[in-house]
């Protein structure tokens, strides 16, 4: 096989390859480095990649392979990680010029465990400054490309914009973004990959900065559901450094992953929601919910005693007084240099009262209860990702929120799926999200098995990639 394809390759093919040794982890990385060098420089997807230790770590495994000491099926699969994420010694901005220079002085839990598992990281990837906005911008640090328009700049999604845009133009395999209001959906949506919003306490947060300790989840991003499955898999599991993890067990999704969705029974969103979408979206969405019937689903209707617009709001209340409470000393010094879209967005904590910040806490469980009376006998909701397709940056809003259909998924602490269902007529992807009940993500990755090996939106890759 050709060094220059096997980045194309989705993970579950190369990991058997490499344990058959019809491939080397070498070949891997070093494909993976080429597509860097070329398309790196205007996609400027990356922070830092670790190219000679990657080679190295490649090397390692190539020969512990080869003797036999293989330690598991991901052994030398590069991936890429948000630079929110902690790898000791290493830069660690958190999408902030004011720590460009800061290194990590732990590991983040999920970081141990991948390189545990032979994973080896390729490097840190861009993210919106704290992690703060779902447009994917960084003034400062630089807005990565998203790769289906390389003609023009457009959303590439945040706060994970730089795994998204790397794992679309086949930079890395697959990467690891954070969702605390849509994170990981809307930039799988707008760059055409797959990614899942995890339930808190799934996946550890030890060694990630924090956003919204209340509300933050990171998870996999990947260009399709069975290696988003994997990744989820090697991530998750009890960690005595989160609290948040305790009592939940490990549970596999690859077994239940091919079983189908016939007799499963799966919700369209109320009626009220669709006017917040653009027409192409909506026929994706549609055409969607007939593939899911056809493969043996009930499509059902659904009424909530609230809009998703009521539920982000609370979102973005906790997220917004949690934020500030972080952040509030560099937020409130004038000569920090500070993204000139983020800083009002964490300000407005400032004024969130100690009423109004538990107001929304208690909702949550309130809406929780809420919402789970109206999915009884309901399996899934089904909802776009995103309202539009990717849009130019010159058109963007910095003062309003994409985040219509993801953030009502962090306040109920429910788990997501996007996946790629279809293009518009400018070439741009959509995307269909599946929303689970928490801890239900086998559930969710189930379905969008289904769906994907019914379509074939997902194998499709940005045209303009050299």
């Amino acid at each position: 096989m050709k060094q220059d394809s096997l980045a194309n390759l989705p993970v579950h093919q190369l990991s058997r390859r490499i344990q058959q040794r019809e491939i080397s982890p070498v070949d891997l990385v070093e494909s993976c480095l080429q597509n860097v060098a070329s398309r790196e420089p205007q996609l400027k997807s990356f922070v830092e990649v670790y190219a000679d230790d990657a080679r190295l770590a490649a090397q390692a495994a190539e020969s512990a392979i080869r003797a036999g000491q293989s330690v598991g099926p991901l052994h030398g699969i590069p991936v890429a990680l948000k630079d929110l994420i902690e790898i000791e010694g290493r830069i660690y901005t958190g999408g902030s010029e004011v720590w460009k220079e800061r290194r990590a002085t732990r590991t983040a839990t999920l970081a141990r465990k991948l390189v545990s598992q032979g994973v080896i990281v390729l490097g840190k990837t861009h993210t919106v400054e704290f992690a703060m906005g779902g447009w994917g911008t960084n003034t400062h640090r630089g807005t990565p490309w998203n790769p289906w328009d390389m003609q023009q700049q457009r959303t590439p999604g945040g706060s994970s914009s730089g795994s998204a845009a790397a794992v679309a133009a086949r930079l890395v395999p697959w990467a690891v973004g954070t969702d605390t209001g849509g994170s990981i959906r809307m930039p799988a949506s707008w760059c055409g990959i797959t990614g899942l919003k995890t339930s808190s306490g799934r996946i550890s947060n030890h060694g990630i900065q924090p956003l919204s300790p209340t509300l933050d989840t990171p998870g996999p991003m990947a260009r399709c559901v069975e290696d988003v499955a994997l990744l989820y898999a090697a991530m998750q599991g009890p960690d005595p450094l989160d609290p948040q993890t305790a009592g939940l067990p490990y549970v596999d999704p690859m077994p239940a992953l091919r079983r189908g969705i016939r007799g499963l029974r799966l919700a369209r969103m109320p009626e009220g929601e669709r006017r917040y979408a653009s027409p192409e979206v909506l026929e994706a969405y549609d055409a969607s919910l007939q593939v899911l019937a056809s493969l043996g689903a009930e499509i059902v209707a659904l009424e909530l005693p609230f809009r998703f617009e009521d539920v982000a709001a609370y979102n973005l209340r906790i997220m917004a007084a949690e934020s500030y409470a972080l952040y509030h000393p560099l937020i409130d010094d004038a000569s920090a240099p500070l993204d000139p879209h983020v800083r009002p967005r964490i300000a407005a904590g400032k004024d969130i009262s100690a009423r109004a910040y538990l107001e929304a806490i208690h909702q949550r469980s309130v809406m929780q209860q809420q919402f789970e009376q109206a999915m009884q006998g309901i399996d899934a909701l089904l909802t776009p990702s995103t309202m539009t397709t990717a849009l130019p940056l010159s058109e963007v809003d910095q003062t309003k929120a994409p985040a219509h259909y993801t953030r009502f998924g962090n306040y109920l602490n429910l788990c997501g799926l996007s996946l790629p269902n279809g293009f518009d007529s400018q070439g741009l992807p959509t995307s269909l999200q599946i929303i689970c009940r928490a801890h239900q993500e086998d559930l969710a990755l189930r379905i969008g098995w289904a769906y994907e090996h019914a379509t074939e939106w997902h194998v499709r890759w940005p045209g303009g990639l050299v």
